[in-house]
């Protein structure tokens, strides 16, 4: 019971942490400004994480899990190595597209977190990384994706796109996410092709 009552004091200090560090950036938020935000107390606060840094990572990892449960789901289905691949691409743009707050706050700010934070968020990226890479690698074997480029070099390429996302895409513009996602995922299965 004491876990529904807790829930949303950490939601709210996560949604007023990722609003003001999306206007006025981690630097320029202050600890203070968060809580009155959340309309919690300093102590609530600290009851949920320890600094603002966990605030900071916690935004990006929680996007980090959810797409991380997706690209599991996705990659075991059964079903052709190239559709599995297709849905993994569209669904990380797609799901990037509809935290694109979370993605920017979080890639403009990594290199302020504490460096023991900043490895385990890497590690973590990492892992995600290395399970879209066994796709790469899995079509390669099959022979239905090209093998003359290393699955490492297609997985840096496409996710270095994907990372930029922040500084290009708007929300209500002329393409959807799940568009963006689908174009994402045409393109990398148009340049696997053999």
């Amino acid at each position: 019971m004491v876990r529904g009552k807790e829930e949303p004091v950490r939601q709210r200090l996560l949604h007023a942490a990722t609003r003001l560090f999306a206007e006025r950036g981690f630097e320029g938020t202050s600890v203070q400004e968060i809580v009155t935000a959340a309309g919690v107390t300093k102590g609530a606060m600290y009851h949920y994480f320890d600094s603002k840094d966990d605030l900071l990572f916690e935004i990006y990892a929680r996007m980090l899990r959810m797409q991380t449960e997706r690209l599991t789901v996705i990659a075991d289905a059964a079903g052709p190595v190239a559709e599995r691949l297709h849905a993994a691409a569209a669904d990380v743009v797609e799901t990037s597209a509809a935290n694109l707050d979370d993605s920017k706050i979080f890639f403009r700010s990594m290199h302020l977190l504490a460096p023991e934070t900043q490895r385990t968020v890497r590690a973590e990226r990492r892992r995600y990384h290395v399970r879209f890479r066994d796709l790469v690698t899995e079509g390669q074997r099959e022979g239905v994706f090209r093998a003359d480029i290393p699955a490492e070099i297609v997985v840096d390429y496409f996710f270095g796109s994907v990372h930029h996302l922040g500084s290009w895409f708007h929300p209500g513009g002329r393409l959807s996410g799940a568009q963006v996602g689908r174009q994402f995922a045409d393109l990398l299965l148009t340049s696997l092709r053999p």
